[in-house]
């Protein structure tokens, strides 16, 4: 293990998270609250100093870093900024839980959205900000981020492409040009970039500047964390019908958009994750709205709502517009079944992702035909090339882990005592970084009511579903601790 460089890389994060606390903090002392804005200053300055500590021991470390070295850096730093970034939560007092702090901060920062807060509007506007950007530095990655602003010397770079390969979502990352600095500036280029056409169709509406900001966070982060106590419920249908478009935009592998710029729009449509991913919407839409027409007072409305709603579970962003728990089994089954797919690999989205989904289709029909004809040679091809078989495998794997990790998350926060609906849609809103559940964790309740060992529990779930599970696997095990 290169403890050295991984140190060093926590550093940086942390700098980068104590930047981005300041215009939280600007907003608090300009809208007056002071004791939000002194626990702002309070985090910044430990942030800042345990970072600068850090920065010191390990500023001479050794550039190489090995795939494992990758994993761990990742998983730790993400706990790291957690840590530091629910302070100002918990200073402020307006999340007086330290555990509870945490929670919201671990839901922020994987784009979860899931909520102890119960009244959302009781906080203050610079909380509520941080709150919202943390779902916006967490969609693409804090890593990446970092990555964007490394220098341009590639010597010894294997270790920033094990670093985007673990915080990046998917079955196979990959760069989109030669060189690691470069992919992640396009990557963020992309990501700004709809984030601020999102800000701007939302003001159009006549959406106030801050809602419309913390809603583009929100929904570029495909996180979910409203300004209201109602979500995106309150706001007029033209809002909710351009947050729609834009969470389903988020969902998209960002390479699609890179392909676009650069006039391949060819290659764009013959994406089978893209092709898939659509046909899914678009079905889930059409038999949502005829099973929940009888609810509503007009088509119009009925598709309004099953789209937001289903844009929104498939992207796991977690907005809501009505209270989907109020509607038929059937519905709420199709809502589970988007929870567990989620969106594209490349995307800010989470849930198991398109792609593995098609992959794993793909090789149970190529296992049928061996079994048909075992002496034939069967390729799995993903957009006319050959899938390499460690793909496959590590496909295979993460569904593996990712059953066992459900049942052990459901089977410990049982110990609560809630029903088995309410268990399993929080460990799926938590695991698969959506928010909103079922029953108690409905789009109208929140998390606060379970214990802090639950909590905990469901932040592990939610760090391990943003990361893909292998890094804070790999962070558990022993072996990544031995040294050389």
């Amino acid at each position: 293990m290169n403890y050295k460089m991984m140190g060093r890389f926590i550093a940086q994060t942390m700098f980068i998270e104590a930047i981005f606390m300041i215009p939280a903090g600007i907003i608090s002392l300009f809208c007056g609250d002071i004791s939000a804005a002194y626990s702002f200053l309070a985090a910044i300055a430990a942030t800042v100093l345990i970072a600068g500590l850090l920065w010191l021991l390990c500023r001479r470390a050794p550039r190489a870093m090995g795939a494992k070295d990758g994993l761990v850096c990742v998983a730790v730093s993400w706990i790291v900024l957690s840590l530091f970034g629910c302070l100002p939560f918990y200073l402020s007092r307006e999340i007086p839980n330290f555990v509870d702090a945490f929670f919201e901060t671990v839901s922020g920062f994987t784009t979860t959205g899931a909520s102890v807060v119960a009244n959302v509007e009781a906080l203050s506007k610079g909380i509520l900000y941080w709150r919202s950007f943390s779902h916006w530095l967490g969609g693409m990655g804090v890593l990446v981020f970092l990555l964007a602003l490394s220098s341009g010397d590639e010597r010894g770079s294997g270790f920033t492409l094990h670093l985007l390969r673990a915080e990046s979502p998917g079955p196979n990352v990959d760069k989109l040009v030669p060189k690691i600095r470069k992919t992640a500036v396009i990557l963020y280029s992309i990501y700004i970039a709809l984030t601020l056409l999102n800000i701007l169709f939302l003001l159009v509406g006549n959406m106030p500047l801050f809602d419309a900001v913390c809603t583009a966070f929100g929904t570029a982060g495909t996180g979910g964390f409203g300004v209201k106590a109602d979500s995106l419920a309150g706001y007029s249908p033209y809002l909710q019908n351009v947050t729609t478009v834009f969470m389903l935009l988020f969902g998209i592998n960002f390479s699609c958009y890179y392909l676009i710029l650069l006039r391949q729009l060819r290659s764009v449509w013959k994406d089978e994750e893209l092709r898939l991913y659509l046909a899914i919407v678009l079905i889930s839409i059409v038999a949502i709205a005829v099973n929940i027409h009888s609810l509503y007072e007009t088509w119009t409305e009925t598709l309004r709502h099953a789209a937001f709603q289903v844009g929104s579970i498939i992207t796991t962003t977690g907005f809501t517009t009505t209270d989907f728990d109020q509607w038929p089994h059937f519905s709420k089954t199709i809502l589970l079944g988007l929870m567990m797919i989620g969106a594209c690999a490349g995307s800010t989205g989470g849930g198991f992702k398109v792609a593995r989904v098609l992959l794993l289709f793909k090789s149970l029909r190529r296992n049928i035909r061996r079994v048909i004809r075992p002496n034939r040679v069967q390729a799995v091809r993903s957009n006319g090339k050959i899938v390499d078989e460690r793909v496959l495998d590590n496909t295979n794997a993460y569904l593996a882990a990712y059953i066992i990790l459900t049942v052990i998350s459901i089977v410990l926060i049982s110990l609560d005592n809630f029903s088995f609906t309410t268990n399993l849609s929080a460990v799926f809103a938590c695991f698969n970084n959506i928010g909103p559940g079922l029953e108690a964790v409905g789009p109208t309740c929140h998390f606060g009511n379970f214990s802090p060992f639950s909590k905990i529990i469901l932040s592990i779930d939610m760090l391990a579903g943003r990361l893909e599970i292998f890094p804070i696997l790999v962070l558990l095990s022993r072996s990544a601790w031995r040294r050389k």
